[in-house]
């Protein structure tokens, strides 16, 4: 099935999704901070410039939506309309992070990936505990 949208549109639909300070990162960001974790953000120097960065535990932390990384939830369904576009899109996606984690284990780096629906508010408190663990021990998720 062909796009919906017009090129145009579609470009002004895209333009505006955000990649940076979503509101699952601003929460987990505030998170961290209140039980005094210090990081850095978006760090360039990293392979796929990770959400946040903890220098000091060597922990990379990327904040995924669901339906961008297709993630294995419920909220993840293939869009209907221009099926060819979006596959391509969202397997790039995965491939692209399943890369960048590679690089930064074999930089030494523990990498943790917090998906958008562990951030909901029935499961957020929970995962954010569990979190805040991951990084003391080093171990990743």
């Amino acid at each position: 099935m062909a796009d919906n949208h017009t090129p145009e549109v579609r470009h002004k639909n895209m333009s505006h999704i955000r990649s940076t300070n979503t509101k699952p990162e601003l929460a987990v960001r505030q998170y961290l901070f209140s039980h005094g974790f210090r990081y850095r953000l978006n760090v360039q120097a990293l392979p796929g410039r990770p959400d946040i960065v903890l220098p000091k535990y060597r922990t990379v932390v990327f904040i995924n939506g669901c339906f961008w990384h297709h993630h294995d939830c419920g909220r993840f369904v293939w869009p209907s309309s221009n099926e060819e576009y979006w596959h391509k899109k969202i397997d790039g996606n995965v491939q692209r992070d399943k890369e960048n984690r590679e690089k930064l284990a074999s930089l030494g780096w523990n990498v943790i990936i917090l998906w958008e629906c562990q951030l909901k508010k029935k499961t957020a408190e929970e995962r954010l505990q569990r979190l805040c663990a991951e990084i003391k021990n080093g171990a990743p998720c």
